[in-house]
């Protein structure tokens, strides 16, 4: 059997099955069996218990790294900033490798013009056709129209829509904030008083 020190990957070589234990009592770890289908079979002189710890550790990262579906939900008679923002945040999600299901709903009158909503659902597939690819195409279910969408490969990507940054906000003396609260005051019962008029 071919025999490597696991804290450090030197290899020993093939040695018997008799000397290999023996050298790894000599280290004071366990000889751990890795490949027995190759030819020769290969063991690791390693501690058993922290050896097991890291394959548990593997398989858990290896199912956190599965893909998730995030969903994200339009309307018909979305605004155009609202568009926006939530493109960007499907960009954001594709961005993190998480796959797409982008849902249009129908509500009352909307559901005379699925029309609309197809031609909608095309034009956010046109828009993100830089970030991810189709799985499903648009296609209409009782009130609703779904498209599922995966991300294409990271080197691939490119975002038209700009990330959110954080508005620099200035810091003001206590003064100062007694006359911007007093005036807000004013301005909202201004506000107040056209509406009722």
């Amino acid at each position: 059997m071919r025999v490597i020190i696991g804290s450090t990957g030197q290899q020993l070589g093939i040695l018997n099955t008799d000397e290999a234990i023996r050298r790894a009592k000599s280290y004071g770890l366990d000889l751990i069996e890795v490949a027995p289908t190759a030819n020769p079979p290969v063991c690791r002189i390693a501690d058993f218990g922290k050896f097991k710890y890291e394959l548990t550790k593997k398989e858990k990262e290896s199912k956190h790294s599965a893909t998730k579906i995030k969903e994200i939900k339009f309307r018909v008679k979305i605004g155009a900033h609202d568009y926006e923002t939530k493109l960007r945040h499907a960009e954001e999600f594709i961005e993190k490798g998480n796959k797409l299901k982008i849902v249009l709903q129908f509500r009352g009158r909307e559901n005379a013009h699925k029309d609309l909503g197809l031609a909608m659902m095309y034009k956010i597939k046109q828009d993100l056709e830089t970030m991810a690819l189709v799985d499903m195409p648009p296609k209409i279910v009782g009130r609703a129209v779904g498209m599922t969408m995966s991300p294409l490969p990271a080197a691939k990507r490119k975002r038209k829509y700009a990330k959110i940054e954080e508005e620099y906000v200035e810091d003001v003396d206590s003064e100062e904030e007694d006359n911007n609260e007093s005036a807000e005051t004013v301005t909202a019962e201004g506000k107040e008083e056209n509406h009722a008029g």
